[in-house]
């Protein structure tokens, strides 16, 4: 028998040049396009976006963890060295955190019942980073609310794995975050930035920039909720103060404590800037 000639495969299907320095860009147009088309499948037209620490707990299982360190203390007869008392501070500080978990569950699902009650169901989708913590406990209340939930989350070697709340035709995994970020924003028409750090602090002020620079020309409602945490963290009337921003900048925020002030003003600013005289 004739031996078949060998037929080369096409170079969209060979691997090793698909991972290739010189298919970045094949790479990040896939981070674009791929999306573009799932989203457009399910219907999302627009979203609101959650952010927070990908290592808050929920209350249950915090208040475990402190009963934990805590019969740890008492079995040193209530006199702990000093990384116990570290450790007992830190998981105090874990259940304080975690009423912020409680609150996001409860929020996006308020914010999904709403959505669902407007003429077109698929407005103002709930979007979260698509990993544990306070992504998770976003995806988690849409879910409760029987909405779509969203995740975009970010291949990353330790902490960021899809949490098990999101729809699964809108669960995407990133490897790039500058796309990621990119679909965040594009289909954002609001924001809710919970407790975090160094991550959630990343995509707070290169919203904030994007928008004080005019490169978003969106209105978009943007509560930082939890003064408690955030007044130690960060002080943007200090920035004021000493005119690195503008007066008109402390505007781009609103800052909110409970999840009926951040619900009634989130539904008053879409309400007003996108769906009165729709």
């Amino acid at each position: 028998m004739e031996k078949k000639h060998h037929e080369p495969d096409k170079a969209y299907k060979n691997m090793d040049f698909i991972k290739s320095p010189e298919a970045r860009t094949i790479r990040i147009l896939s981070e674009y396009l791929e999306p573009m088309k799932r989203f457009k499948d399910q219907k999302i037209y627009d979203t609101i976006v959650f952010y927070g620490s990908a290592r808050t707990k929920n209350l249950e299982d915090s208040k475990k963890i402190l009963q934990a360190v805590e019969e740890k203390v008492a079995a040193a007869g209530g006199k702990p060295g000093p990384a116990l008392e570290e450790e007992l501070e830190y998981a105090k500080n874990q259940v304080f955190v975690s009423r912020y978990y409680e609150d996001a569950v409860e929020l996006a699902r308020r914010m999904t019942e709403w959505s669902k009650s407007l003429d077109s169901i698929y407005r103002f989708v709930i979007c979260s980073g698509g990993g544990p913590g306070m992504m998770e406990a976003a995806n988690k209340g849409a879910i409760d609310a029987r909405g779509k939930s969203i995740g975009l989350n970010i291949s990353l070697p330790f902490e960021q794995t899809s949490n098990r709340y999101i729809t699964p035709d809108l669960n995407f995994e990133f490897h790039y975050f500058f796309m990621r970020k990119f679909w965040f924003v594009y289909l954002a028409k609001g924001l809710v930035i919970f407790p975090g750090g160094f991550g959630t602090l990343d995509e707070l002020f290169e919203l904030l920039t994007l928008i004080q620079t005019g490169k978003v020309k969106k209105k978009l409602p943007i509560v930082i909720y939890g003064s408690e945490y955030w007044n130690q963290i960060i002080n943007i009337d200090n920035m004021v103060k000493f005119g690195v921003i503008s007066k008109e900048d402390r505007d781009l925020v609103q800052y909110c404590d409970t999840v009926d002030e951040a619900f009634d003003y989130l539904k008053d600013e879409l309400t007003s800037l996108y769906l009165q005289g729709e």
